[in-house]
């Protein structure tokens, strides 16, 4: 019973080994630094809010990895600020106090909706905010978590974290702080799903 319980296990493990075997660096991955993996597996997610790729992205890729996220393994996300010029850097604090005050949620969906659905136009974080508070945010908590040291050193750290990843285009996932995946080898959101959970087994 145990020797027929191995040989199937077997069965079902050999093409999936043989599958992973086939994600090769330099072609479907990079490796961005020679240095250790995170002390724990994790996928990244870099984005920016005025990225139409990255709403799309939003909308059917992310929620799929949340589902069947490994155990053990972590999902966070980074908002770029390289794309919206100067409310680029106003879009990664939206992100950061919308994280802060644990609202991101509903705030994350707004905003996308908001700029690529109902075409707004952001100018300033006086426009933001005005969003928050049409979703249940006291303006007196976004003020307060806009000039947070939290929010500013979360902003710092998503702007290190895409430097170091050398991001220069979104959507992109990083896995254990280590691998990027290379979105031009990629035919379907599955097959980066797949990449991206072979990936936290590295180190």
């Amino acid at each position: 019973m145990k020797k027929a319980f191995l040989v199937a296990l077997a069965l079902i493990m050999a093409p999936m080994a043989a599958f992973a075997a086939n994600y090769k660096e330099g072609v479907h991955y990079t490796v961005i630094n020679q240095g250790p993996a995170t002390a724990k597996p994790e996928i990244a997610e870099f984005f920016s809010f005025y990225c139409g790729h990255c709403y799309n992205f939003y909308k059917t890729a992310i929620p799929a990895i949340k589902k069947d996220l490994p155990e053990g393994v972590t999902f966070k996300q980074n908002h770029v600020e390289f794309i919206g010029r100067n409310m680029g850097v106003e879009m990664s604090r939206a992100f950061a106090i919308a994280h802060q005050l644990k609202v991101e949620d509903k705030i994350e969906g707004a905003l996308f909706k908001a700029i690529h659905d109902q075409k707004q136009r952001f100018t300033n974080l006086d426009d933001i905010k005005k969003l928050f508070v049409a979703y249940g945010v006291e303006a007196k908590d976004f003020d307060a978590a806009a000039s947070s040291f939290m929010v500013n050193a979360q902003m710092s750290q998503m702007k290190r974290a895409t430097e170091n990843a050398q991001i220069s285009g979104v959507p992109a996932i990083v896995v254990n702080g280590k691998y990027r995946i290379e979105n031009s080898s990629i035919s379907s959101y599955q097959e980066l799903q797949d990449i991206a959970f072979y990936l936290t087994t590295l180190k």
